[in-house]
């Protein structure tokens, strides 16, 4: 395992290209030196700007991002894996990342430390990962049917549930865990209860008839949106007295040509949500209002990740192959890798329901 620390350091630039380049139609901000090959997850901080990014290339790196009218940022530490690096999540403090991918091993890196710790291990590759603070641990779900627990302290796994297949996406907003496996499964989890039955609360099929490719809890608590390979997104209630409000909507589509949701992500203030997709574009949504609010032109890659900062101010996105289309569509030569980060004014992401946004921007 290496770790560069302040080695590369890089600077933000806009692509003022008439139009955009190709791979930034939307003229944002480019991050410099990013990964060589497809950008798996994009995690930020939850106390600062820091923005994690994993990769194929079996690289879990983080850059440092100063918000503003030109943003700028610092590339500022790497690790490697032995096997492409799939997720990867931040302590509440902001101290610490947590990392997994296909060499199976779970990572803690201490930002004050030049190396990381392996803490947990899986039979097999490891697809999500999030830090629990209510609870003080790790959870990780893996292509081996399982969910396990990790303190941190030991190779050993606190509790490890069973599921009825491989991990495919994952979400968490304590208590509140939801699980999408093979097959079409959407298992939902209450952790504060976790200690007394492991069983899910609820397994409820999923709403889309095609494979899962992404989901993300509601800011509330009281339900998710789930993306799948067919260019559709369910927005589901988790109680039977919410059922009127579940519906599902075709998106990311063009004529005959279907393409994959890569990402959904919520907004912290807002509560409307983003999609990102194989076809190289984002759009913004407004569940309650049942509406898109605004569209993005495509770029010439797919858009394989995505997320919002801690206020939802930056929209970081990476246009990369996601391999939706297999191993005879990659080209190295042509398929580069990019981290672009777009600034959210609050006419692109307000909701139109009258919510009243959560807490303040930074």
């Amino acid at each position: 395992t290496q770790s560069t620390w302040g080695s590369w350091i890089r600077f933000l630039s806009p692509k003022m290209f008439a139009g955009g380049a190709a791979h930034n139609r939307n003229k944002d901000f480019e991050l410099v030196s990013p990964p060589n090959d497809g950008v798996s997850s994009i995690n930020w901080s939850p106390t600062s700007n820091l923005l994690c990014a994993t990769s194929w290339d079996n690289t879990v790196r983080i850059w440092d991002v100063s918000a503003g009218p030109n943003i700028q940022s610092m590339a500022k530490a790497q690790i490697t894996h032995d096997a492409p690096a799939l997720c990867a999540s931040w302590k509440g403090d902001g101290s610490t990342v947590f990392s997994g991918g296909c060499d199976k091993v779970v990572k803690a890196w201490s930002l004050a430390s030049p190396q990381p710790m392996n803490i947990g291990q899986h039979d097999a590759p490891i697809k999500c990962i999030f830090w629990v603070e209510q609870m003080n641990c790790v959870i990780t779900g893996s292509w081996d049917r399982t969910l396990k627990f990790w303190s941190g302290t030991s190779p050993a796994p606190i509790a490890t549930l069973a599921l009825p297949e491989r991990v495919y996406a994952m979400d968490l907003n304590y208590p509140l865990l939801v699980v999408a496996t093979a097959d079409r499964n959407i298992l939902v989890y209450n952790l504060s209860t976790i200690q007394h039955s492991q069983q899910p609360f609820k397994v409820i099929p999923s709403p889309l008839k095609n494979q899962t490719r992404c989901i993300a809890a509601f800011p509330d608590g009281t339900g998710f949106a789930l993306g799948s390979i067919e260019g559709r997104v369910a927005v589901h209630h988790i109680e039977d007295r919410d059922s009127a409000k579940n519906f599902a909507f075709k998106c990311h589509r063009d004529q005959n040509e279907i393409f994959a949701i890569n990402s959904i992500n919520f907004h912290p203030q807002w509560g409307t949500f983003a999609t990102s997709s194989s076809d190289g574009s984002f759009n913004f949504w407004d569940k309650d209002s049942k509406q898109r609010l605004k569209q993005f032109p495509r770029c010439s890659h797919p858009v394989s990740a995505a997320g919002f900062n801690r206020d939802g101010s930056i929209f970081g996105y990476a246009v990369s192959y996601d391999w939706s289309k297999g191993h005879e569509h990659y080209n190295p030569a042509t398929m580069k890798n990019y981290i672009l980060l777009h600034p959210v004014p609050e006419s692109e992401i307000k909701s139109r329901a009258g919510v009243k946004p959560v807490g303040r921007r930074r």
